[in-house]
């Protein structure tokens, strides 16, 4: 699936119709061939270019190693109840192993647990808090990665000035660790900065993040920055500050892809953007499922075999690689992703 290139927030349309597309695909799935191992992923909103990046992982994974049949679903919105069901859905289907990105760590916590009942592995990504899994996958330490945003938007603001955060959800995990670490580290590092207001919670949408930016714009005057966490965010936050003609006055950082946010970038609207290869996620988690239903585990400076990931750091039952990037318009030409 190629990522979707987005030019204007007007898309619930073209989302119905990537949704439903999916949907469908997966209701065709085809069934695992006699004597191969099932790997399931159940991440957050079907027909998200995010998502579709780390389907790609899966399937290049999967071309290497064919004795598993791996395929991704997702839900039609931000809901961890939905996220539940499906998981419900695919314990149903009898997986060796199931992959999930969270939305609500808390939600999913019965359906963890009964899956582990009925002998799947379990493995997270970007859910290092969920208390039930077999292991957690990080691209990096989300702390680090938190502090290396706010150090990125300290210096488009000249270290001065109001700022405002957004989260895709609340109870997202990673996408709170990254802000936390973020706020608490500006407070330390950079004392003329201020937050305001509280976390904008976008629903991984970017037409929501367009009117809370609008509507932020209007409410701090003086606003010099925004740090948005879902991919989305600095799609609505660009397309809100350059429709404002406030490029290169108020800077814009945050994750997203060059697929989404490039033209954003090139105008001015978005300083810089930062993100992990969800390809490479992908093909990382399916690289620990394997291990884990070969009856091995993942330990301490253990190559995983995924570029980001050769030497990881293992605590507990979380695994955190070294691979974050930085791209602002001088080189996003380097990642078409």
């Amino acid at each position: 699936m190629k990522p979707i290139f987005l030019t204007s927030i007007r898309i619930p349309a073209i989302k119905l119709l990537c949704t439903a597309g999916l949907a469908i695909i997966a209701a065709l799935q085809p069934a695992a061939a006699q004597g191969q191992k099932t790997i399931a992923i159940a991440v957050k909103v079907a027909g998200d270019p995010w998502w579709a990046r780390l389907e790609e992982g899966l399937k290049e994974f999967n071309g290497a190693h064919p004795n598993l049949h791996i395929f991704m679903q997702g839900v039609s919105r931000s809901d961890g109840a939905l996220q539940a069901q499906l998981i419900e859905d695919l314990i149903a289907q009898k997986p060796d192993a199931i992959g999930i990105v969270p939305i609500s760590p808390q939600t999913l916590e019965p359906v963890i647990a009964k899956a582990q009942a009925a002998g799947i592995k379990v493995v997270m990504h970007e859910g290092e808090t969920q208390p039930t899994k077999d292991f957690d996958v990080e691209a990096f330490d989300n702390a680090a990665y938190g502090r290396h945003l706010m150090d990125e938007l300290a210096k488009g603001m000249g270290e001065e000035g109001e700022y405002a955060v957004f989260v895709g959800k609340l109870t997202n995990v990673s996408h709170n660790q990254w802000v936390d670490a973020a706020v608490e580290y500006q407070k330390q590092k950079y004392p003329k900065m201020k937050m305001v207001g509280t976390k904008n919670e976008t629903n991984e949408d970017a037409a929501t993040a367009y009117r809370k930016t609008q509507e932020l714009l209007v409410a701090y005057p003086n606003i010099k920055g925004f740090q948005g966490s879902s991919s989305n965010d600095p799609v609505g936050i660009g397309q809100a500050v350059e429709e404002a003609g406030l490029q290169h006055k108020v800077h814009v950082v945050g994750t997203s892809l060059p697929s989404l946010s490039g033209n954003l970038l090139k105008s001015g609207a978005v300083e810089s953007i930062s993100f992990w290869d969800p390809k490479l996620a992908g093909m990382a988690m399916c690289e620990i499922a394997v291990r884990l239903l070969n009856g091995q585990t993942v330990k301490d400076g253990d190559d995983l075999g995924v570029e980001g990931y050769h030497h990881v750091t293992v605590k507990g039952n979380v695994i955190k690689g070294a691979a974050w990037i930085d791209v602002t318009k001088e080189n996003m030409d380097q990642y078409k992703l």
